[in-house]
């Protein structure tokens, strides 16, 4: 995000901290999203973009109704075949998704093919749907270092990129 909002001085980023962080408490997650949402529209916002990640791809789909959302872009999106995408009608669905991401034992992933079954779905309901496979893109974009730091894992560049674009294509 910080990335965004240096490239993009203009515009305002607000952050989403869930209460409880958990793909089985979606309902409280999708709650925080709409308080995010309320307070970003409080503060003068009037066409809103969301960004998800992983399970905040969920989070943002189900939250895409919204009043002036506009853009739902998901990064390596966790977008199950049950969750109902008709707030993406007439909205835009952007998606990069890392073709090495996948779960593994002790480690969250979401297998590409689930997102690209989600896009094939929203197309269906009048969803305006780009994308894009990262083809050297893991789940995690990111390591936290000791220092406190991040490391960049490979393709997180073209993660960023993916986002910008669709950023610069929002203000158009």
């Amino acid at each position: 995000m910080q990335r965004l909002s240096r490239r993009f001085p203009g515009l305002g980023f607000l952050e989403v901290r869930y209460r409880v962080k958990s793909w089985q408490r979606l309902d409280l997650c999708v709650e925080d999203g709409a308080a995010a949402i309320e307070a970003a529209r409080a503060a003068g916002a009037e066409e809103l973009a969301l960004l998800g990640f992983s399970m905040g791809g969920a989070v943002a789909v189900r939250n895409a109704g919204a009043t002036g959302v506009e853009l739902v872009a998901g990064v390596n999106p966790w977008l199950p075949p049950q969750l109902d995408l008709d707030a993406l009608r007439g909205r835009r669905l952007a998606i990069v998704h890392g073709a090495l991401d996948a779960p593994l034992p002790g480690i969250p992933g979401v297998k590409p093919s689930m997102s690209d079954a989600a896009a094939r779905r929203a197309r269906t309901v009048g969803a305006d749907v780009e994308r894009q496979v990262n083809p050297i893109g893991f789940h995690a974009v990111a390591l936290r270092r000791r220092d406190g730091g991040t490391l960049a894992l490979p393709g997180a560049a073209r993660y960023g990129d993916f986002v910008a674009r669709e950023v610069e294509r929002f203000c158009a």
